[in-house]
């Protein structure tokens, strides 16, 4: 098992997102006749932060909260799940957006229903930018849903990504395209491209990447980003695992882990981001970070909840 001795502040990993309560139903159905919900937390760049931790990293989440109740719940997970939240700041103006998310036991999606607009989090600004704090990690997390909250939220991203550039830290980007936030698609190619240029290692799905570079084949998808910077890139091919490619030619297809019983899809591909990271910040080669990705992701999987399947390094039960 691997140790991790941190000075004193020194994050390994910093992302920026946005925390949404999320009541999951107890009971299958339309949503409108569930009577009973459990309280969870919710939020793509949050699932990668508490996986990280789970793993050991030391992880900071920088967004804002609602002063409601909400967001104090937020600051409860985030404190329980051992992330660093001393950049997450209380607004009194705007409340913490919450989700309702329906119980399938077919491995079907869930329904979703999202209360965000106007939230806390998307009045994130260059304003929550904080050079020593993002400068004490060594890598940046982001995701096209922080991009997809407001302008001035992805305006942030990408001050953040460039600060951290110039810093000659690493950079990690997932998609996780949400059109329903975007004015149009046109426009979150755009934007989303803009940020995954100025990455490291970038992990699309493969219906993602057909959407963001006009590919289907994964090479072809790979190399679009690889020809403008990008180091490695990862894609996401569903049941047949991940296909990736890096800058000095090394490719190749992992395998995907077997789930007899899919309970809730929502979070795979946090769960895959969040073996990756770990790994590739391990110093380990592309195929044991992938293989890992893929094994978080059938994890999370199998339980209900976006980070509940989520493990610990005991339960990740690697050599």
């Amino acid at each position: 098992m691997s140790t991790y001795t941190h000075q004193n502040g020194t994050l390994d990993v910093v992302t920026i997102g946005e925390a949404m309560a999320l009541f999951v139903a107890c009971e299958t159905g339309d949503l409108a006749a569930v009577e009973n919900f459990t309280k969870r937390i919710a939020g793509a760049e949050l699932n990668v932060a508490i996986g990280l931790a789970r793993l050991g990293l030391k992880v900071g989440w920088v967004s804002r909260v609602g002063d409601d109740a909400f967001g104090r719940f937020t600051r409860q997970q985030l404190a329980k799940e051992g992330v660093d939240h001393q950049r997450v700041t209380s607004d009194s103006r705007f409340p913490t957006g919450f989700q309702l998310k329906s119980k399938v036991e077919d491995g079907s999606d869930p329904a979703v229903e999202y209360f965000r607009r106007g939230s806390a989090a998307s009045h994130l600004s260059v304003a929550d930018f904080d050079r020593d704090y993002f400068g004490s990690a060594r890598h940046l997390h982001l995701s096209g849903v922080a991009a997809a909250l407001s302008p001035t939220s992805l305006e942030l991203l990408n001050h953040t990504a460039q600060e951290m550039r110039a810093m000659g830290k690493t950079i990690s980007f997932d998609p996780n395209l949400r059109p329903v936030l975007w004015p149009s698609e046109q426009e979150m190619v755009k934007q989303l491209n803009n940020l995954a240029f100025q990455a490291d290692w970038v992990l699309p799905g493969e219906k993602e990447g057909l959407i963001l570079t006009g590919h289907r084949q994964p090479e072809a998808i790979a190399d679009f980003y690889l020809d403008k910077g990008v180091k490695t890139v990862i894609i996401k091919t569903g049941s047949e695992g991940a296909w990736y490619k890096s800058a000095n030619g090394e490719k190749g297809q992992v395998a995907a882990i077997r789930v007899e019983n899919v309970v809730d899809t929502v979070g795979a591909g946090d769960g895959f981001a969040v073996g990756v990271i770990s790994a590739l910040l391990e110093g380990k080669t592309l195929p044991q970070a992938i293989r890992r990705g893929n094994k978080i992701g059938s994890l999370a999987i199998q339980v209900i909840g976006d980070s509940e399947g989520l493990p610990t390094r005991d339960g990740l039960g690697e050599e």
